[in-house]
């Protein structure tokens, strides 16, 4: 059965600190705590005179000042490691945390989830191959000696890293080293704690190597990791669920996050909101229940992603100068079937395809696999056809020779609506209004990945008054452009009111329209 022993680097909060603590070895495990030396006193002093009879706690022998992005945060966690190993020896797996941190899953299930494989739980990126760091130095990192705080000493740490950039004074990384980064939340096994101990001891060169490394707490531990412990090992992910803002912030948990929390593939959370008692209640009497069927649906980050995403208005892509001025064509008519189901879209098409002669285009915008000629690499990605729309859509219409041409369109595309309507060409909408049942609309979240099979249904009920409430701000969006030719059929009207509508989109006549409009199982979904 595993043990674990908990990492802690702490500054702050000690009456959270004392309860975390005895969370988290009421039930067996360990903790070993390094308090910043540069914290106030009187807090360690707290924790110490609270926790001291903890048999199962211990404490860093030597405690040092902490700062961001230095070394000795890599150091301060050493320092925690050491004293945890000393003082447990019956621990199986040493578990990184921080302050607010909390179990989002029983001891019980954390115990035997790491019971299952014997292997290493740390995100461990290629360096250079990853696109880990988005924005920001990267090579220079490494190459270059970092000996003050971004934060506090700015003045110095810049005008050291101008220095040695003028003077060329860069330096090689260990040959034998393939730099690797990740998240500092991980979990490892005793015998690679052991190994890595082992290894600071030996080689005083790589020490000194990332002493003066920015950041190494994103490389340190993964680089050695990836050394000493052989590949299949090593799983390539944290166990404790983070989530990041477009700002690079940390997301904060608060109350009503609990049931999305504990469906997470994951056994602790970061970063929990100090005010939110009461998810730290419910959670604090978690880790200690035995027997908990844990549902697991993982949808947390694109579900956040979703919520985000709907605040954003806007073009997703700005027009190019050279396409502001280039117009489809004043004799060429664009004719676009906007509907949110796809499917019920691509029968109406694929109907229209039959009993005319104008080609159908189904969601291009959309779908990387849409079936497009080779039009010199302009349709190769989706990128390229959002940023190159207007001179994509004119090699379209000179590809089938043809002055007509339909496509289809998600509503959320309102940047490509509001392009195509404002062209100097004549451009037709055909609103497909689908009605969207609560079965629909679940499935439609598990196919995007907002929600899984084992998403508990009080998660459901939540979510799918917002789907809903965003495919009809999507709709008002739409009608509130008062765009020119916008004709609409509607899964609840009579074939005869949607021929009708069909008549004015394609310009054909009544039999043919009621013929497309009576098209067997067109809104089944």
């Amino acid at each position: 059965m595993a043990k674990i022993a908990f990492i802690l680097l702490c500054h702050k909060d000690p009456e959270a600190i004392i309860k975390q603590a005895e969370r988290l070895t009421a039930v067996g495990d360990y903790m070993s705590i390094h308090f910043d030396a540069s914290a106030k006193p009187e807090f360690y002093t707290q924790i110490r005179n609270a926790l001291d009879g903890n048999p199962n706690v211990t404490f860093s022998k030597k405690r040092i000042k902490c700062g961001w992005g230095e070394w000795s945060l890599v150091q301060a966690t050493l320092h925690a490691v050491e004293a945890a190993v000393d003082a447990f020896p019956r621990a199986t797996h040493f578990y990184m945390l921080s302050g607010d941190c909390m179990a989002i899953k029983s001891a019980e299930y954390a115990h035997e989830f790491l019971d299952r494989e014997d292997c290493d739980y740390i995100e461990s990126f290629d360096y250079f191959d990853s696109d880990w760091i988005k924005t920001g130095w990267k090579e220079e990192r490494l190459i270059y000696r970092h000996w003050f705080n971004e934060r506090t000493q700015k003045r110095r740490f810049y005008g050291m890293f101008a220095l040695q950039k003028r003077l060329g004074l860069t330096r090689k990384i260990p040959e034998d080293l393939q730099i690797m980064i990740g998240s500092q939340w991980w979990c490892l096994r005793r015998r690679t704690i052991e190994w890595i101990i082992d290894f600071t001891k030996r080689r005083r060169d790589v020490m000194r190597f990332f002493r003066t490394t920015w950041i190494p707490d994103e490389t340190f531990f993964q680089t050695l990791v990836r050394h000493l412990v052989p590949e299949h090992e090593i799983r390539s992910r944290t166990l404790t669920f983070l989530m990041f803002t477009d700002y690079g912030m940390p997301v904060t948990f608060y109350n009503d996050h609990y049931d999305l929390l504990l469906s997470q593939d994951f056994l602790f959370a970061r970063k929990i909101s100090p005010e939110a008692k009461e998810l730290k209640r419910r959670l604090g009497l978690l880790y200690a229940t035995r027997g908990w069927d844990f549902k697991i649906s993982n949808e947390g980050r694109s579900l956040f992603k979703f919520l985000t995403g709907r605040g954003r208005i806007g073009r997703r892509f700005a027009s190019r100068f050279w396409e502001t001025e280039s117009s489809l064509g004043r004799e060429r008519e664009l004719l676009i079937v906007v509907c949110k189901k796809w499917h019920v879209a691509k029968r109406l098409v694929d109907r229209i395809r039959q009993m005319t002669n104008i080609p159908c285009i189904e969601y291009l915008f959309n779908e990387e696999s849409t079936p497009l000629p080779d039009l010199g690499g302009i349709q190769s990605t989706m990128g390229k056809r959002h940023r190159h729309r207007r001179a994509l859509m004119r090699m379209l219409f000179d590809y089938y020779d043809s002055d007509r041409l339909i496509i289809c369109l998600d509503p959320s595309n309102m940047d490509l609506l509001d392009d195509f309507c404002h062209d100097r060409s004549t451009t037709r909408l055909l609103e497909v209004e689908c009605i969207f049942t609560d079965d629909y609309l679940t499935g439609h979240a598990m196919r995007v990945g907002l929600a899984g099979e084992k998403t508990p249904q009080e998660t459901l009920d939540r979510l799918l008054p917002t789907i809903r409430g965003d495919i009809q701000f999507e709709i008002d969006q739409i009608r509130d452009a008062n765009y020119e030719n916008h004709n609409r059929m509607r899964e609840a009207d009579s074939p005869g009111a949607n021929a009708i509508a069909l008549e004015n989109f394609l310009a054909i006549g009544h039999e043919k329209a009621m013929e497309i409009a009576k098209t067997d199982y067109l809104f089944a979904d």
